[in-house]
């Protein structure tokens, strides 16, 4: 079966909606629901739960999970052949998301979703970055715990409970995040993420492909490699675009001058910062200043 990575842009981060667990007993099986509106988490503690998503079937045993889509039909295509237990988390993304045939794919595909992300997300003025979480995965001893302790949040009194759940569901995302990168090719993922680092902290500096030789030690072709594997971009095109969403927050939070604006966010020559900023926004600085500053 394919490794589907299922793609999350954020922010806003994934929102727990709804958790709880599931006991079947030989003969049940899982109910027949179609676009339930969130994702469905399931995750088995014990036994095995047959599932399917439209033409899709999974035999589901105990330490593995499978994340269903909002706008699927999924039900169990036969009965459980013993005691099974699941944990389930409905889940919610506010912003970008598509499946992918494999985490190169998602790679690949990352510039495109971010920008489909950016035309209706309200946050328009925030970093992004992406969750990858492969669709049908073994849980490792970390994650399942994280998982088996949901039901243990039901003693939380009310008002701390939705919180709590939320806290820990980002945790788990986290922990899910890592071990796909770690899963994909460590070497790659820690260099990229290297990459992105110094980037995001020097990115006021004229940053070239030889700069980020001297500092990472690495051929740039094989930094770029290792960047459009993991984030769909070359360290200068994801330059540019960091660069291009620093310099949006400031026009919508600052008055500072278009050229201090320009200097800020790296650009030597003003002219230069606004034919990017206009050619990648389709609006001059000052013209999205307008548009997305507060009113005062």
């Amino acid at each position: 079966m394919k490794p589907t990575v299922l793609h999350f842009i954020t922010p806003p981060v994934p929102c727990i909606i709804d958790c709880g667990t599931n006991v079947y007993a030989p003969g049940e099986q899982h109910i027949r629901r179609r676009s339930i509106g969130v994702f469905d988490l399931i995750a088995v503690t014990r036994g095995t739960l047959f599932i399917s998503e439209e033409e899709e079937q999974w035999s589901l045993k105990q330490g593995q999970m499978l994340i269903l889509r909002p706008d699927a039909l999924h039900y169990g295509f036969a009965p459980c052949t013993e005691p099974t237990e699941i944990v389930w988390i409905h889940f919610q993304i506010f912003g970008s998301w598509r499946t992918s045939e494999s985490l190169q794919a998602a790679a690949e595909e990352q510039a495109s979703l971010m920008e489909s992300h950016r035309a209706k997300a309200y946050l328009h003025n925030r970093d992004l970055s992406s969750i990858f979480i492969q669709k049908h995965r073994s849980l490792s001893a970390q994650a399942l715990s994280l998982l088996v302790h949901f039901s243990q949040l039901e003693q939380v009194p009310p008002t701390l409970r939705n919180w709590k759940r939320q806290d820990h569901f980002q945790a788990l995302l986290h922990e899910l995040k890592e071990e796909q990168a770690l899963a994909s090719d460590s070497t790659t993922a820690a260099l990229a993420r290297k990459i992105e680092l110094f980037i995001r902290q020097n990115y006021a500096l004229p940053i070239t492909n030889k700069m980020l030789q001297i500092h990472l030690n690495y051929h740039p072709n094989y930094l770029a490699k290792c960047m459009s594997k993991m984030y769909g971009v070359t360290p200068v095109e994801y330059l540019l675009v960091y660069r291009m969403e620093q310099a949006k927050r400031l026009l919508a939070q600052t008055s500072y001058p278009i050229g201090k604006i320009a200097e800020e966010v790296g650009f030597v020559h003003t002219s230069h910062f606004t034919s990017h900023f206009t050619k990648r926004e389709g609006l001059s600085p000052s013209k999205y200043r307008q548009v997305h500053s507060p009113v005062s």
